[in-house]
């Protein structure tokens, strides 16, 4: 029923992606924002207790739904898990920009491919050389499919019903908005951080095992402790390394450069590379969907 649900959810939403996700972020910036105001007095069980305020009602309700819609038929329950799983994966989400760059950089357009990756990242690319532009949108989009489809879809799998998308979902969200107010965001930084640690290992084998195995497996042992989030860092490290494209390093900055660490091996980001990052994409969810059949029939029988 799981993978059932996985292939489903994928191909509506391709087909017809969510039509606004910013409303469901405002709302969930709102709720967050009223919880921070009703709980932050600045210490960490603070921040615990709004925590559980803001997920543990989200994950009783969807597994009570998720058991009465299975209790009334298993085709309810699935058409539940299809519903959630189109709800909180996200390939489109994102996808669209890397679309839009990658075919400005292939009609030549530059500060076209600047703009798109400006809006993308919330920041002014207008100085970026283009390589800088290739490199930073292969790794927004290897961090972006491992936070809205590839961590997803473990926590998903491992969870009753659909309650592991929506508190892998949640911890993401929260941890943004919560984990830079110090004590008080410490427990949604620990809760995200121990919820990522197996999820990127998974993302970073899948990326090893369709791309170059060797090299993805040596710059995620040997480099992706160097990242500023070491979690992320065996994400991007091995998705380099599976590529053999060189990622991360220092990005021109007005007055100095932003010190970065090296991530792959191989050769400097240019076009071709896009191209290949969605090839490692999809083979990489290829392969989970190929690996969750395989345990489906081994259950079965």
């Amino acid at each position: 029923m799981g993978v059932l649900a996985i292939v489903a959810a994928l191909l509506l939403e391709q087909w017809h992606p969510v039509a606004d996700r910013k409303a469901w972020d405002a709302a969930l910036t709102q709720a967050a924002n009223w919880l921070e105001a009703s709980f932050n007095a600045g210490e960490a069980r603070h921040g615990m207790i709004a925590w559980a305020v803001a997920v543990l009602p989200v994950m009783v309700g969807v597994v009570g739904l998720y058991h009465f819609f299975l209790w009334l038929h298993p085709l309810l329950a699935l058409a539940f898990n299809v519903v959630a799983l189109y709800l909180t994966l996200g390939f489109r989400r994102f996808s669209h920009f890397f679309t839009d760059i990658r075919s400005a950089i292939r009609d030549g357009d530059a500060d076209r491919a600047r703009e798109i990756l400006g809006l993308w990242r919330g920041e002014p690319c207008s100085h970026r050389s283009r390589e800088e532009v290739i490199r930073l949108t292969i790794e927004e989009a290897l961090v972006h499919s491992h936070r809205h489809v590839f961590g997803v879809l473990f926590w998903f799998v491992l969870l009753p019903g659909p309650s592991g998308a929506f508190l892998y979902r949640l911890a993401v969200f929260l941890d943004r908005r919560w984990g830079v107010l110090g004590e008080f965001g410490h427990a949604a930084r620990s809760v995200r951080r121990w919820l990522e640690w197996p999820a990127v290992r998974l993302t970073a084998a899948a990326f090893a095992v369709v791309g170059d195995f060797e090299d993805a497996i040596y710059c995620w042992r040997t480099q992706a402790a160097t990242w500023s989030d070491a979690q992320l860092g065996i994400v991007l490290a091995a998705g380099a390394g599976a590529m053999g494209v060189r990622l991360g390093m220092p990005l021109s900055e007005v007055g100095a450069p932003l010190a970065r660490p090296d991530l792959g091996v191989g050769e400097a980001a240019d076009a071709p590379f896009l191209d290949s990052t969605v090839g490692l994409l999809w083979r990489a969810l290829v392969l989970w969907i190929f690996v969750l059949l395989v345990a489906s029939a081994v259950r079965i029988l």
